[in-house]
């Protein structure tokens, strides 16, 4: 076995164990910088225990002031992983690095690496994205158990800031990590409009955004928050209910467009990998148009059909409540 087989093998392994401790640790880093305020022992001594670098430290601040760092500390809280910003770069790059080298043990082209980088990139992105698909339905459906229990608790007398407390304990997860955060929040001193934009922010859900903005002109105007929820609980849970309808209806033209979009890819690809004689005599010389001319015309053709294709049908699947 060659070094550089077991070199890229040894860099896979060591990427897919500190995937699986980043994502397995218990606790976000939003709680971690919480508990210094909050009244949490385990959160301090976890922090004075764990022996950070000082290199990775100084990565983080900088990449974090940068005009992206926002953005994508953003998307990360939005999926709920547990990466700083430098983290989430340094994923990006190790896959890129680590995909591209085992395109190139597989079939030792140059185009095999730049195939093998490509997918290595945005393979990070697509699994962020889709986390935060799963969490934002996941929420979604258990926004009216949370208005029901937010209602019986104010006609119980609680405040809101304890009617908050009160889902973020019975209420399973995402619904309870997110309110947990906005109850520490405000134990901390945020303003609760501060908290629930916060909220908003890492959900951004258009049923969150009734409740937050009932709750915000309650707290300007008064009124009775409880019958103002109720009302509201009604609406989001039909929302809910015929979203779901439209989901089931509309799941095989999903997946029809997903799939039918997708083979064209991985053929190509599996005969890359298997065959590239037979795909590269796709770019050999034309009489018409010059070498590669004529095959990579063909090739941004297909690209353009493929994906023009793939939006349409997402976009006849996709049906506003």
């Amino acid at each position: 076995m060659s070094p550089l087989l077991i070199g890229g093998i040894l860099i896979l392994v060591l990427l897919i164990v500190g995937v699986v401790v980043a994502i397995s640790g218990e606790r976000s880093l939003v709680e971690d910088r919480l508990g210094q305020f909050v009244d949490d022992q385990q959160a301090r001594e976890a922090q004075e225990d764990a022996s950070k670098s000082i290199v990775t430290e100084w990565v983080n601040r900088r990449v974090a002031k940068s005009s992206s760092g926002d953005l994508v500390a953003r998307e990360l809280a939005r999926a709920d992983l547990k990466f700083t910003v430098a983290e989430y770069y340094a994923l990006i790059f190790i896959s890129t690095v680590v995909v591209g080298a085992l395109a190139w043990l597989i079939q030792g082209h140059w185009a095999s690496i730049i195939i093998g980088a490509i997918v290595g990139f945005f393979a990070p992105r697509f699994y962020v994205k889709r986390q935060q698909s799963v969490r934002l339905v996941k929420f979604n459906d258990q926004l009216g158990d949370m208005l029901n229990l937010t209602v019986n608790g104010l006609r119980a007398g609680y405040s809101t800031m304890q009617a908050m407390e009160s889902v973020s304990r019975e209420l399973p997860a995402p619904m309870s990590d997110e309110f947990r955060r906005v109850v520490q929040e405000m134990q901390i001193g945020i303003p609760m409009e501060k908290a629930l934009d916060n909220l908003l922010r890492r959900i951004p859900s258009d049923d969150l955004d009734f409740v937050v903005t009932a709750i915000n002109v309650q707290r300007e105007v008064g009124g009775n928050l409880s019958e103002i929820l109720d009302t509201i609980s009604f609406t989001i849970r039909e929302r809910v209910r015929i979203k779901g309808e439209i989901r089931v209806m509309t799941a095989n033209v999903r997946a029809s467009g997903s799939i039918l979009s997708l083979i064209p890819v991985g053929l190509a690809l599996a005969l890359w990998f298997i065959s590239p004689e037979y795909i590269g005599s796709f770019f050999n010389p034309n009489p018409i148009l010059p070498q590669p001319a004529c095959g990579l015309i063909a090739v941004a053709v297909i690209i353009g059909m493929i994906t023009a294709g793939y939006f349409v049908m997402q976009r006849i699947a996709d049906i506003e409540v």
